[in-house]
């Protein structure tokens, strides 16, 4: 009966645990912006500047290797190259969650 009421002397700690754990998230949010990754395509002829928030910050298309006048691949680079950036992007962002929640002891997988 008592065995369910063994882990409530821990409440206080773990509420704190996580509250330091969603401000250093809102933190790390925070700064995304501020981070920066590149993707490109076509072997550079078209590249992405995408930052942690996963914006598109900056595109570059390389005149000297683009046909201009072939809009559809055109287009298709730069989905491709904004998609590489992206994903790019989304790695950096969980890279620094997972090390945030090792920094403070959480259980991999935790955060998803």
């Amino acid at each position: 009966m008592f065995d369910s009421f063994k882990n409530l002397a821990n409440l206080p700690g773990m509420l704190s645990k996580a509250r330091e754990l969603q401000e250093k998230m809102k933190q790390m949010q925070a700064e995304a912006g501020n981070k920066q990754v590149s993707g490109d395509s076509g072997g550079g002829m078209v590249s992405a500047i995408v930052n942690g928030r996963l914006e598109l910050v900056k595109l570059r298309i390389d005149k000297t290797r683009v046909d201009v006048n072939d809009t559809e691949m055109l287009e298709d680079l730069i989905v491709a190259a904004v998609n590489a950036a992206q994903v790019k992007a989304a790695e950096m962002m969980r890279g620094e969650m997972q090390r945030i929640a090792q920094e403070m002891g959480v259980p991999p997988g935790i955060l998803g």
